[in-house]
């Protein structure tokens, strides 16, 4: 636990310099490209006459004053320089203190070639959706070591976060779900709700009451998951007489039948 501890603040450590570095980068070069664009070139002749800023063949003439880089200037190349150079030098003892102690920096290069990082990434990658307890379970490791890998498994952006509700699920980076197919995704892990999605796709119960009796829950507990399958339009209702009636949206039907 402590190595994963001293890995994690060497991922952020390492990170915060590469964007000191680069933002000192973008400064000078910044600084630099205003002194350039005011740069112009000139071609310099002498005057035939000795009467200063006075036309010889009807030319414009444009009186042109010396200007001279202030000092102050010079000081901050300099010490943008000299910054950068520290930078450099910092960063490669980081990397040989932890080469020492046997420690690993992790990139997005070598991020899965830890084994258990790379289980619990294929697990999420192979279950969308998939929570902590349920990593835990699944892969038989400590939520402290769980915690740890995906931690560093959204440092690295190879996984993101959806919040539903109390619980937070993980999913494949690299745009493989939008956001509303995280939602139903979401939505759909939940065995009570999978539940009444099979109920009523089956036509065996299509009304609060039905539903409640059928599932072995109260009414409110129907009414309550119905809210959230309305929210993410995995249900329609429709009033018939005194009754509402839910039926699955037929939009969705191939996300159910791949994640219910």
């Amino acid at each position: 636990m402590e190595n994963q501890s001293v890995e994690h603040r060497a991922i952020h450590l390492v990170s915060h310099c590469i964007n000191y570095r680069r933002l000192c980068l973008l400064c000078f070069f910044f600084s630099f490209s205003i002194l350039a664009a005011e740069a112009a070139e000139y071609i310099v002749t002498p005057a035939p006459n000795d009467q200063f800023g006075v036309s010889v063949a009807g030319e414009d003439i444009q009186i042109v004053e010396d200007t001279i880089t202030p000092y102050w200037q010079f000081l901050l190349w300099l010490a943008a320089m000299q910054i950068l150079s520290i930078i450099d030098v910092v960063l490669y003892f980081i990397k040989l203190i932890f080469v020492i102690l046997g420690f690993k920096i992790v990139n997005k290069e070598n991020v899965l070639d830890n084994p258990d990082r790379s289980i619990i990434y294929t697990y999420i990658k192979t279950k969308p959706g998939a929570f902590i307890d349920e990593i835990v379970e699944k892969t038989g490791f400590g939520r402290g070591r769980v915690r740890h890998h995906i931690t560093i498994l959204e440092v690295q952006n190879k996984i993101e976060v959806h919040k539903d509700g109390r619980k937070i699920r993980y999913f494949e980076n690299n745009s493989t779900y939008d956001e509303e197919e995280r939602k139903i995704i979401s939505a759909l892990q939940n065995i009570t709700s999978q539940r009444i999605i099979s109920e009523i796709q089956n036509g065996n119960c299509n009304t609060n009451s039905a539903l409640a009796h059928e599932i072995g829950v109260s009414r409110a507990t129907i009414s309550w998951y119905m809210r959230t399958l309305k929210e993410v339009e995995l249900i329609n209702e429709e009033r018939e007489g005194k009754n509402i009636i839910y039926r699955v949206n037929p939009t969705y039907e191939n996300l159910i039948e791949k994640y219910g």
